[in-house]
Protein backbone atom coordinates (compact mmCIF):
# COMPACT_ATOMS: atom_id res chain seq x y z
CA UNK A 1 0.00 0.00 0.00
CA UNK A 2 1.42 3.21 -0.83
CA UNK A 3 2.44 6.31 1.63
CA UNK A 4 -0.08 9.06 1.06
CA UNK A 5 1.71 11.05 4.05
CA UNK A 6 3.56 14.04 2.29
CA UNK A 7 6.52 15.74 3.40
CA UNK A 8 6.16 19.10 5.58
CA UNK A 9 7.75 21.84 4.68
CA UNK A 10 10.78 22.92 6.30
CA UNK A 11 10.11 26.31 8.55
CA UNK A 12 10.83 29.14 7.17
CA UNK A 13 12.68 32.56 9.16
CA UNK A 14 10.07 35.92 8.41
CA UNK A 15 11.25 39.23 9.34
CA UNK A 16 8.28 41.52 10.39
CA UNK A 17 8.35 44.98 8.57
CA UNK A 18 7.97 46.80 12.03
CA UNK A 19 9.85 46.87 15.36
CA UNK A 20 9.28 43.68 18.19
CA UNK A 21 5.93 44.16 20.33
CA UNK A 22 5.93 45.73 23.88
CA UNK A 23 3.98 43.15 25.90
CA UNK A 24 1.90 44.93 28.92
CA UNK A 25 -0.08 42.88 31.67
CA UNK A 26 -3.85 44.02 30.80
CA UNK A 27 -4.79 42.76 34.58
CA UNK A 28 -2.17 46.12 35.82
CA UNK A 29 -3.44 48.20 32.88
CA UNK A 30 -7.16 47.73 33.78
CA UNK A 31 -6.46 48.41 37.62
CA UNK A 32 -4.34 51.11 37.72
CA UNK A 33 -5.96 54.33 38.20
CA UNK A 34 -3.41 56.13 35.15
CA UNK A 35 -3.91 52.99 33.00
CA UNK A 36 -5.97 54.85 29.98
CA UNK A 37 -2.79 57.51 30.52
CA UNK A 38 -0.20 54.51 30.67
CA UNK A 39 -1.73 53.28 27.24
CA UNK A 40 -2.01 56.24 25.27
CA UNK A 41 1.52 57.20 26.45
CA UNK A 42 2.61 53.95 25.51
CA UNK A 43 1.06 54.27 21.58
CA UNK A 44 2.45 57.67 21.29
CA UNK A 45 5.88 56.88 22.12
CA UNK A 46 6.08 53.99 20.10
CA UNK A 47 4.39 56.04 17.13
CA UNK A 48 6.93 58.15 17.68
CA UNK A 49 10.57 56.12 18.18
CA UNK A 50 9.64 54.32 15.03
CA UNK A 51 12.34 54.40 12.61
CA UNK A 52 11.93 55.38 9.37
CA UNK A 53 10.76 52.94 6.56
CA UNK A 54 9.27 50.80 9.55
CA UNK A 55 5.84 50.46 10.82
CA UNK A 56 5.73 51.76 15.11
CA UNK A 57 5.66 48.67 17.37
CA UNK A 58 2.49 47.14 18.30
CA UNK A 59 1.18 46.99 21.79
CA UNK A 60 0.45 43.60 22.83
CA UNK A 61 -1.65 43.37 26.03
CA UNK A 62 -0.94 39.81 27.61
CA UNK A 63 -2.21 38.10 30.84
CA UNK A 64 -0.20 38.25 33.96
CA UNK A 65 3.20 37.85 34.49
CA UNK A 66 2.69 36.85 37.81
CA UNK A 67 4.87 40.01 39.42
CA UNK A 68 1.55 41.93 40.42
CA UNK A 69 2.76 45.34 41.61
CA UNK A 70 -0.24 47.27 43.59
CA UNK A 71 0.96 50.50 42.10
CA UNK A 72 2.64 49.83 38.80
CA UNK A 73 2.31 48.84 35.52
CA UNK A 74 4.36 45.45 34.04
CA UNK A 75 5.88 46.08 30.80
CA UNK A 76 8.14 43.81 28.81
CA UNK A 77 9.94 43.00 25.31
CA UNK A 78 11.56 40.67 23.25
CA UNK A 79 14.59 41.87 24.57
CA UNK A 80 13.66 42.85 28.38
CA UNK A 81 12.39 38.97 28.42
CA UNK A 82 15.49 37.55 27.21
CA UNK A 83 17.75 39.65 29.83
CA UNK A 84 14.82 38.04 32.45
CA UNK A 85 13.78 41.58 32.82
CA UNK A 86 10.71 43.85 33.23
CA UNK A 87 9.94 47.33 33.49
CA UNK A 88 7.62 48.75 36.51
CA UNK A 89 5.51 52.18 35.18
CA UNK A 90 3.47 53.90 37.82
CA UNK A 91 2.05 56.72 35.51
CA UNK A 92 2.47 58.21 31.91
CA UNK A 93 5.49 60.49 32.37
CA UNK A 94 7.29 57.45 32.62
CA UNK A 95 6.64 55.81 29.57
CA UNK A 96 10.20 57.51 27.61
CA UNK A 97 12.33 55.97 30.27
CA UNK A 98 10.81 52.54 30.12
CA UNK A 99 10.80 52.50 26.31
CA UNK A 100 14.24 53.31 26.20
CA UNK A 101 14.97 50.53 29.01
CA UNK A 102 13.11 47.72 27.31
CA UNK A 103 15.58 48.18 24.41
CA UNK A 104 18.33 48.11 26.26
CA UNK A 105 19.56 51.35 26.86
CA UNK A 106 20.83 51.70 30.27
CA UNK A 107 22.19 55.78 30.21
CA UNK A 108 20.73 57.03 33.49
Amino acid sequence: MPDNKQKSASPMIVRPRREAPVLVCRKCLKRSDDGRDVRRALKSGLKASRRDGTKPAKLIMTGCFGLCPKKAIVLASGKSLARQEYVLVADGDQVPRALALLNGERGD
